[in-house]
């Protein structure tokens, strides 16, 4: 990392001190998603909260839950993250990524005084549980489209991934609060508290959005080209020099892209879903891959151990089950800072498949031996339980935590990105909630063998992502969308594809982004309010032309040296 002139120099090129600033604001959602997710864990145990919302009594004074009251006080809100999430395609479209993170923020905020004012209805909680989970579902499509929108793509990765660090970050936060509040848990502050601090935790989201550009993205869509030439320049850390070499090629980039979408109309939620020959490659194969990975990120099991580790390890007999919740919270923090690294150092595909791998092992220890040798009454079985799911979480905060978001920030294209984003969360939503639902009541049926169902998902999400995912590491989002379009690249091949103008990822061919204009590649002025043809040909005709050894710039072709030729020497 290299301290420039007004911009910080990060992989070799350029990135402002304000995109760093927005990646650091906008994961606060992520922060209130862990925050809530862990809260609930610690709050089921709490004496005064059992006793007001609780069903059965013990005979002793105290009271208990069901098992489907407690699903159901867990559950709804996945199924208000669900809903918020698909409504986020609408408001993150209609009133721009940043008002939309505020709009979520607020509800949240409403959500959680709903949950504050419940004094003994279970259902009262619950719908201030669902409202505050609308929130939470804006926030996290909001989030990593915003992020991956914004960031300069040489730390799109990393920024998106700290989407992820903050949902653990939040966790950690979550667990340390109801440890330190059990001393209380006889009164109505433990759990309130718990409930209350996450309404000061959001503040900063709501109100520091206004801090950071908005999208170029998202401008350039609506033909504020001006807009979104400042906003890019901002992001680069160039807000005074606006013509900069950088700030073009990205607007060039940006630019065609555009212009090849709206070619095709306005994106609708019929072709997210069924193929339609418009121009996109590979839409609906995305939308169903980023569904299925998004599932799957559920089904990796590791909210099994959030949502209910604290009352699995007290049923297993350990004496502070609070506390194992707090260290596997820590270790859930410490991995996703080398998830971090290596989502930009490995990229996404061979991460997510050896994690899942390695996920799916140590499950099948933890069902294994809590089934075979009962840890209530085997104190070594519960110590071997705890490191297998110390090993899992240390697994999944590295690789799928992480990558998955990154891998949704930029898997879609611009033209049906917000619904396609919309579509992929609430699944990860769905199974969110079938995971908070069903865990009570499979645990109490099969125990821990349950654990053996999310080792099979495990095999399956590897499958998956060796077989269906493209690497899309280091490519802008516009050349994502170039890599779906070439027909014969494979996803287990696709690391090794260079889009056309590079060298290497990494690497443009200055030549090439010289010989093809300064910036104006669609013949759009910043100032115009209308996209026009562009009056040479595509990039794709270009780089046909690149690719057997020719280049425009005469009235006729002159050899050169081809571009495969330069990007083997690179190589």
């Amino acid at each position: 990392m290299v301290f420039g002139r007004r911009s910080i120099r990060i992989n070799g090129a350029d990135c402002g001190v304000e995109a760093l600033l927005l990646g650091a604001i906008t994961s606060v959602g992520g922060f209130l998603f862990g925050y809530d997710t862990g809260q609930i864990s610690g709050m089921l145990l709490f004496t005064d909260f059992k006793n007001r919302f609780g069903q059965v009594d013990n005979g002793d004074g105290t009271k208990d839950f069901e098992p489907i009251i407690q699903s159901l006080i867990v559950s709804l809100m996945s199924i208000g993250t669900m809903l918020g999430a698909l409504g986020s395609s609408y408001t993150a479209d209609w009133l721009g990524r940043r008002k939309n993170l505020s709009f979520g923020t607020v509800l949240f905020i409403i959500g959680s005084i709903i949950q504050l004012t419940a004094v003994s209805s279970w259902v009262h909680l619950m719908m201030g549980r669902f409202v505050a989970g609308l929130g939470i579902g804006v926030l996290s499509v909001g989030v990593p489209m915003f992020q991956s929108e914004c960031a300069p793509r040489e730390i799109r990765g990393a920024v998106v991934a700290t989407y992820q660090l903050m949902i653990t970050f939040g966790i950690l936060i979550s667990n340390i609060v109801n440890y330190g509040t059990r001393e209380i848990e006889d009164e109505p502050a433990s759990w309130r508290i718990v409930v209350g601090l996450g309404i000061a935790f959001s503040l900063p989201l709501g109100l520091g959005v206004f801090m950071v550009p908005e999208s170029p993205r998202w401008l350039a869509a609506r033909e504020d080209w001006t807009g979104a030439r400042c906003a890019l320049a901002r992001l680069r850390g160039m807000k005074d020099d606006l013509s900069h070499g950088l700030v073009e090629d990205d607007m060039r980039e940006m630019r065609e892209m555009i212009e090849k979408e709206r070619n095709v109309a306005v994106g609708t939620w019929k072709e997210c879903v069924i193929p339609k020959k418009n121009g996109v490659p590979k839409q609906v194969y995305r939308t169903f891959l980023g569904m299925a990975l998004q599932f799957l990120q559920q089904y990796t099991g590791v909210n099994y151990f959030f949502y209910y580790g604290a009352t699995i390890f007290q049923s297993a007999g350990v004496d502070d089950p609070i506390r194992v919740q707090l260290i596997l919270g820590a270790i859930n923090v410490a991995m996703t800072f080398y998830g971090l690294y290596i989502v930009e150092r490995y990229g996404r595909r061979m991460p997510l498949f050896i994690g899942a791998i390695w996920q799916a092992a140590w499950l099948a220890v933890f069902a294994a031996i809590g089934t075979a040798l009962p840890p209530e009454n085997n104190k070594a079985a519960g110590i071997v339980m705890i490191v297998a799911a110390a090993m899992f979480i240390a697994s999944f905060a590295c690789t799928w935590g992480p990558i998955i978001w990154v891998v949704i920030g930029e898997t879609f294209p611009l033209r049906t990105r917000a619904k396609q984003a919309s579509l992929a969360t609430a699944t990860n939503w769905l199974g969110n909630f079938m995971i908070s639902f069903l865990t009570p009541l499979a645990t109490s049926g099969i125990s821990y063998s349950y654990g053996f169902v999310f080792v099979g998902t495990n095999i399956v999400a590897a499958l998956a992502v060796w077989f269906f995912l493209y690497e899309s590491v280091s490519l802008s989002l516009e050349n994502v969308d170039s890599m779906y379009g070439q027909s014969s690249l494979k996803p287990w091949t696709s690391r090794k594809w260079v889009p056309p103008g590079y060298l290497s990822r990494m690497q443009r061919d200055d030549e090439y982004f010289n010989r093809h204009g300064n910036g104006h590649a669609t013949g759009v002025d910043d100032d115009e309010q209308t996209v026009v043809p562009s009056s040479r040909p595509s990039a794709a005709v270009d780089a046909e032309k690149i690719s057997h050894g020719v280049h425009k710039g005469s009235n006729e072709d002159i050899p050169r040296e081809s571009h495969e030729e330069k990007v083997n020497k690179v190589v």
